[in-house]
C-alpha cells in the first residue's frame, strides 16, 4: 500500500490548513492515522478516525482545533488544521495499519507510511 500525503506549507499563527492523505487500495479495515514530527523528537499521534466506529480520536494539544475525517470510499484521510501555533510546526505523515484501539497512538502499530508533508508555522 502506498500513501500519499499532500497539502501542507508555510502559513502564519492563527490561520487554517488542509493535509490530505491517499491510499493506493481499499483502507476501509484498516486504522489511518496522522502523526508529526520534529528534527530530534520522536513521532507523535496526531489524530484518527477509528475503522470500527468511525469516532475520531485527538491528541490533547490539537483538540478543538484539528479536524480528522475518513472517506472510505475515496480512500482518503483528511486533516483540517485550524489556529494553527509555532507548535504544530512539523513533517505531517499519515500512517495506516491493522490496529487495536489501544494500540492507535503508537507508531509502531502502522505498517504503511507515507512520505510525509512539511507544515511550517510562523509566529
Amino acid at each position: 500500500v502506498q500513501l500519499q500525503a499532500s497539502g501542507g506549507g508555510l502559513v502564519q499563527a492563527g490561520d487554517s490548513l488542509g493535509l490530505s492523505c491517499a491510499a493506493s487500495e481499499r483502507t476501509f479495515n484498516y486504522v489511518m492515522a496522522w502523526f508529526r514530527q520534529v528534527p530530534g523528537k520522536e513521532r507523535d499521534f496526531v489524530a484518527t478516525v477509528f475503522r470500527n466506529c468511525g469516532r475520531p480520536y485527538y491528541a490533547d494539544s490539537v483538540k478543538g482545533r484539528f479536524t480528522v475525517s475518513r472517506d472510505n470510499a475515496k480512500n482518503t484521510l483528511t486533516l483540517q488544521m485550524n489556529s494553527l501555533k509555532p507548535e504544530d510546526a512539523a513533517v505531517y505523515y499519515c500512517a495506516l495499519g491493522s490496529t487495536i484501539l489501544s494500540q492507535i497512538y503508537y507508531p509502531s502499530a502502522y505498517k504503511y507510511w507515507g512520505q510525509g508533508t512539511l507544515v511550517t508555522v510562523s509566529s
